[in-house]
């Protein structure tokens, strides 16, 4: 594990911590007396569910992204918007709508799950960017713009760690 990946694990956990302090999140009452990590955030899928509600705010994108492996222009493919839209997002510091912000924390949850399973970030692009016979020979970044492509791409990872999947 990097410097860079500590420092941006440091930064999201700092930023979940916020968003839950600072952010109404329906009816859920929070009381939190301590930092909690994205981990937590990630492994709480009510949680996940409160927060996509009130949208992702783009402090915390920010931070996703750059501990994804991909570009601006993946992103805004993935999201369904132009690059100048997502960088508007940027200027005016804009939360994302529901439908993004669920596919934000999609893109999250299959990062997390590949970065445990492949431990390096350079062997977990290789394995997004490699066409797979079990995903139909097709490669599995090009499936992350789907919901059902999240799925298949989390069940693969599962096998790959439980070593059932070559």
């Amino acid at each position: 594990m990097t410097l860079n990946t500590i420092n941006i694990g440091q930064k999201l956990n700092r930023e979940i911590t916020s968003l839950l302090r600072h952010t109404a999140l329906g009816d859920m009452e929070f009381s939190i007396k301590r930092e909690l990590t994205y981990d937590d955030f990630l492994s709480d899928k009510m949680l996940i569910i409160r927060v996509i509600m009130t949208g992702i705010p783009y402090s915390l994108f920010d931070l996703i992204q750059e501990d994804a492996p991909f570009s601006e222009n993946e992103w805004a493919d993935f999201l369904d918007l132009s690059v100048k839209s997502l960088q508007q997002y940027r200027k005016t510091s804009k939360s994302f709508n529901s439908v993004q912000s669920e596919k934000i924390v999609q893109i999250a949850e299959v990062t997390k799950t590949g970065l445990e399973v492949f431990e390096d970030m350079d062997k977990f692009k290789l394995w997004l960017n490699t066409p797979s016979d079990s995903l139909g020979n097709l490669k599995p970044r090009e499936l992350l713009k789907y919901s059902y492509g999240k799925e298949q791409l989390i069940s693969q990872l599962t096998r790959i760690s439980e070593g059932t999947l070559a």
